[in-house]
């Protein structure tokens, strides 16, 4: 551990009594809304809901795009995000123009590689669910992204995420830990997602995670690693890099933890250098000459610029400086660890299919 992560945990140490209250706060919230005192809607409209109880990233944007991936063949879906550090503000449909600075670059990685599905944002969900229900006719259901703790909504079907190295278990309140919510709220969960686990999980550690995770009876628990696929050029996307250990790669990358990623390039390249950008920055020709400029630094015939799908919707607009060096996007999934994948995808579609034949009398 260097001197800034120690420097860091010992001052959000100190925040301690700031981490008590807010904990005290999202308590008070919750028992109200419980009580009812504060009131939930419950929409007769499927609604899928995907979040955390921390902050940070725990895989939500892979895992929405597995949930569109499996269910949009059958029924007719959208998504509804917040759109963080967009540069608009209130409910957007995504259209033909829009771009990563209008709806945030989560979304627009959702309307790009899923041009079947309606991409809207909105800061606050109750009002733009019916607005959403009223611009797609037929829509049959919606995937609301990071909104398990917007408690507002009564969603249909609940997928909460944890990351396998900061399990909530194990977490405290912010500032001191990572958590914006209770750790019972789980509770409210259909299926809770291990996230970011090695590939090579053991059962017994499984079964020891699940102890902890104390699930209650109708929950369900699923473990998932990530599957990093093979890297395409940003403007062709049938033009492909094969990673080899013979590569020197410069990974440009804002995302909030590139671990998992750094970890995966140490493993699979020659070597790597990086370049490291606050969580969803929005790049500008300085930082495209930054790269520029470290990218020719470089003293090797097998090099490549390598950035994440999250990064490369805010880049695609430096048409003409892209073109002149060889960036490449790097694509992830979540791969169900245990042959679970299945079992998941049974529960999901069961969902929906079962508000459908309901609905039909069946």
């Amino acid at each position: 551990m260097n001197f800034n992560n120690i420097f860091l945990k010992s001052f959000r140490v100190l925040l301690l009594p700031f981490a008590i209250i807010y904990g005290w706060i999202i308590s008070i919230r919750n028992w109200m809304y419980n009580k009812q005192i504060l009131k939930s809607v419950q929409f007769q409209f499927p609604i899928i809901c995907v979040g955390n109880l921390s902050l940070g990233g725990t895989g939500k944007s892979p895992m929405v795009e597995h949930l569109l991936s499996l269910t949009s063949d059958k029924y007719k879906m959208a998504t509804l995000s917040r759109g963080y550090k967009r540069r608009t503000k209130g409910y957007a449909l995504a259209d033909n123009n829009t771009t990563a600075l209008e709806i945030g670059d989560e979304p627009m990685q959702f309307h790009i590689k899923h041009p079947n599905v309606s991409v809207a944002v909105c800061e606050r969900r109750i009002e733009a669910i019916p607005q959403l229900i009223q611009d797609i006719p037929n829509l049959q259901g919606i995937i609301l992204d990071d909104a398990f703790q917007h408690r507002e909504i009564l969603a249909g079907f609940n997928i909460l995420l944890t990351d396998y190295n900061n399990l909530y278990c194990d977490d405290i309140s912010f500032p001191t830990g990572d958590l914006r919510d209770e750790r019972k709220s789980a509770k409210r969960a259909d299926i809770i997602v291990v996230t970011k686990c090695p590939h090579d999980l053991s059962v017994k550690e499984r079964d020891e995670i699940i102890e902890k995770l104390y699930p209650a009876q109708h929950q369900s628990i699923f473990f998932t690693c990530i599957a990093y696929e093979t890297p395409y050029h940003i403007y062709n996307p049938n033009d492909e890099w094969v990673l080899t250990i013979n590569d020197e790669v410069l990974l440009v990358c804002g995302i909030a933890n590139p671990l998992p990623l750094k970890e995966y390039l140490h493993e699979h390249t020659h070597t790597y250098y990086q370049l490291s950008y606050s969580d969803h920055h929005i790049f500008s020709i300085d930082d495209l000459n930054e790269i520029k400029e470290k990218f020719e630094q470089i003293n090797t015939k097998r090099k490549l610029i390598l950035t994440t799908e999250k990064d490369a919707v805010r880049l695609v607009k430096y048409t003409e400086e892209l073109n002149q060096i060889p960036l490449y996007v790097l694509p992830i999934k979540p791969h169900f660890l245990f042959n679970t994948e299945l079992e998941f995808n049974r529960l999901v579609i069961d969902y929906l299919d079962q508000h459908y034949n309901t609905e039909n009398g069946n």
